[in-house]
């Protein structure tokens, strides 16, 4: 156990002077630097200056002046670059919420960049680890040789000519990608800028994910984070990055060269690429864990103010994240928090929009989640705010937490019923074409209200957490062994099958079976009406040996292989097919929802249901568990008058074949219609030549297979 003790310093005000309470963090104006820190219970805070390295404090500095519950104070001589942290002093009584220490070195809650990485230490927590009572006790060493510091930022950046338009959200595709996991392998990214910014701003890669057609790079996690002490004593570490610790600073190791503009760089070569960054952000909670956790930031700072406690004892947090605290949004000055890192990336930084990990704590109340919540509402009528792509994971570990369809207008969200009802059908489990038929028109039983467009279902097959797209058709359980949780962690609920062996083989029908079911999911994905997300090295079949919850595997189990297989090419230029024709067909992302809309004047209905028999679908079929073949016609005669662009007015008939058996599909007849030339066929992916059909041809569509038609309309 480390007992080191800091060394007394001097400890001065001479040269501070009072400063101003706004901006919150540290404000280089060109003359000096700003101090602000908030903290309601606080009754002395100390600046504490570092050398560069952020190895050896050089001075203590008492903040002069306490307004609006803000300490403040300001530093003429005060440069970008300075080193900082900050000791609060306040009451240390854990019963009462309150865990001041002015022991620990504390990072400021705005820190722009940090300096250093954490190192694990008994140092670290409030309270001596091991004593009667545990955090109920005072731990009186120093800890600011373990943790990060915070450096003053210039914000100063050339963005050159960069007018950017935001994508609209009808037309928007997202790629979930992590920023080593994409690069650490690519070939044409230079070993000393793999896994950083810079890596990922690499013209070969940029150039890939372009010619995808994607319009939009969702990141995984990158703002600082912390690796657990737990993993790394297993040789692992927090690779996804769900562990924050600054909401404003950006993971220091994703920097190659230090600079912070390095992030804004890559976010201009991106925008001149086309596409929109989108940032995974995680405001539920911080890496301070729960009342037996470190004392690293917020806790230290005003533990009562930051985190929603249990009301009847405020020793303890209340835990809806399910890894140990939640923060409090309903506190003013922890919504400013938050909505201030929204602004500060979006405006200093250049994304265009957020993913928020388990989003329905967010909008947590005393009564569960209101939809009415201050943060909802600060978003809403924020100008910037309002006009960025906001996407909620809707759900979280809270009682109620689940809440898909529930956020409100403006907001998109992930759908899983999207992804559980897609992977249950091709599957071929029975009595799913009911549902199916829902999700494939942007499940509108959940989001058609208030005005909300079908883009607000983000639709999709597999995402971060869970099996790749490969895996999902190659394992029937989960293979998780190398996080060392004895294979408990990870969902067993992945609707997944292998077709006859698990894991890799070397019988050909079974291969060519798993290659046709990936094309079908990507298809499905990408001829679904809503907004659809895949997940980098999905488009050429990436394999996680079956591992489902990759969480702590910084790696090659996780990082994406880019020595590609002719399998995986030919299934790279199959989803680069499929994007295509979704880029050319509008009314496959109709800005308005299907409904079975009939229109007495043009005699049509916006989507019809087919059975394989070419008719309407009856009651009988749509209750016939066995069945599992159907068809979809999306016509684009019924659009609003006026709009002629091509593929926009183009009828399309989708048909979708989970059966282990051929079907003998009738092609329906359609009025004003003299035909159906084949779009794509998943049996035969290679074929280019758009066969031509009569209507009634009957079709004999392959096991597990989909099919794409275009109406050939009459001269």
């Amino acid at each position: 156990m480390n007992t080191q003790v800091t060394a007394p310093l001097v400890k001065t005000r001479s040269r501070v002077r009072e400063g101003q309470p706004f901006p919150l963090g540290a404000t280089w104006d060109g003359l000096g630097v700003n101090f602000a820190l908030f903290s309601a219970n606080a009754t002395r805070v100390e600046l504490c200056l570092f050398d560069p390295t952020g190895k050896h404090e050089l001075e203590r500095i008492e903040l002069p002046e306490y307004s609006d519950e803000i300490w403040h104070g300001y530093l003429p001589d005060a440069r970008p670059g300075q080193v900082y942290g900050y000791r609060v002093y306040g009451p240390y009584e854990p019963d009462a919420g309150h865990r001041f220490n002015p022991n620990k070195l504390l990072v400021d809650p705005y820190a722009k960049q940090l300096v250093g990485q954490l190192k694990w230490s008994d140092c670290l927590f409030g309270y001596t680890l091991g004593s009667p009572d545990a955090d109920l006790s005072f731990d009186k060493r120093d800890s600011a040789a373990y943790i990060p510091k915070a450096k003053v930022v210039d914000p100063a950046f050339t963005w050159g000519n960069h007018q950017f338009k935001r994508i609209p959200t009808d037309n928007t595709i997202i790629y979930e990608a992590h920023v080593r996991g994409i690069s650490m392998q690519h070939p044409a990214v230079p070993n000393h800028l793999r896994g950083t910014f810079a890596g990922l701003a690499n013209p070969e890669l940029l150039q890939h994910i372009s010619s995808l057609g994607v319009t939009s790079v969702e990141l995984l996690p990158i703002h600082a984070f912390v690796d657990e002490q737990h993993l790394l004593e297993k040789g692992l570490k927090n690779y996804w990055g769900y562990n924050s610790l600054a909401f404003f600073a950006p993971h220091t190791p994703y920097l190659s060269n230090g600079h912070l503009n390095e992030f804004k760089e890559m976010v201009a070569h991106f925008h001149e690429a086309g596409l929109e960054v989108i940032l995974d952000v995680v405001y539920n909670h911080t890496a301070e864990g729960s009342e037996l956790g470190p004392t690293l930031s917020m806790r230290g700072i005003d533990n009562s103010t930051y985190y929603r406690l249990l009301p009847d004892n405020n020793r303890y947090y209340i835990n809806d994240s399910g890894t140990g605290n939640t923060l409090d949004l309903s506190h003013p000055c922890v919504l400013r928090l938050v909505t201030d890192s929204l602004r500060y990336w979006a405006t200093d930084m250049g994304v265009d929009g957020f993913r928020f990990d388990l989003g329905t704590i967010l909008a947590r109340a005393k009564s569960g989640f209101d939809e009415r919540h201050g943060f909802h509402l600060a978003c809403r009528q924020d100008p910037m705010l309002s006009q960025l792509k906001l996407i909620a994971e809707p759900w979280d570990c809270g009682m109620g937490g689940y809440q898909v369809g529930a956020f409100p207008p403006g907001w998109l969200e992930w759908n899983d019923r999207f992804r559980d009802t897609t992977r249950a059908f091709w599957r071929g489990d029975q009595g799913k074409i009911q549902e199916l038929a829902s999700r494939l028109t942007a499940s509108g039983d959940l989001f058609n209200k208030r005005g909300r467009r079908p883009s607000a279902s983000v639709n999709f097959i597999t995402a971060h957490d869970g099996f790749t797209m490969h895996d999902l058709v190659s394992y029937e359980s989960k293979h998780n062994e190398a996080n060392g949780h004895n294979n408990t962690d990870g969902t067993d609920n992945n609707l997944s099958a292998n077709y006859g062996c698990e894991g890799a083989t070397d019988d050909e029908k079974i291969i060519q079976l798993r290659q046709r079911q990936m094309r079908n999911l990507m298809a499905t994905l990408l001829f679904s009406q809503g907004t659809p997300m895949l997940v980098a090295g999905d488009e050429f079949a990436h394999t996680q040996l079956g591992n489902n919850n990759v969480y702590c595997q910084d790696n090659p189990l996780s990082w994406i292989n880019w020595d590609l297989q002719e399998q995986g090419k030919a299934m790279l230029e199959f989803t680069r097919r499929v994007i295509r024709l979704r880029q050319t067909y509008p009314i496959l992302r109709r800005g308005r929802f299907l409904v079975g809309e009939y229109n007495e004047e043009l005699d049509v209905k916006d989507v019809s249901w087919i059975s394989p028999a070419g008719t309407d679908m009856t009651e009988d079929n749509w209750h016939d568990s066995a069945l599992r073949c159907f068809g979809m016609i999306m016509d684009g005669r019924a659009q609003p008058t006026g709009i002629h662009r091509r593929g926009l007015d183009a009828t399309l008939l989708l048909i979708l074949n989970a059966q282990a058996d051929v079907v003998n599909f009738k092609l329906p007849q359609v009025p004003q219609g003299a035909g159906w030339r084949c779009l794509i066929d998943t049996n035969q992916p290679h074929k280019n030549k758009h066969d031509f059909y009569p209507f009634d041809h009957e079709f004999l569509v392959t096991d597990h297979s989909l099919l794409l038609f275009e109406l050939k309309k009459k001269k």
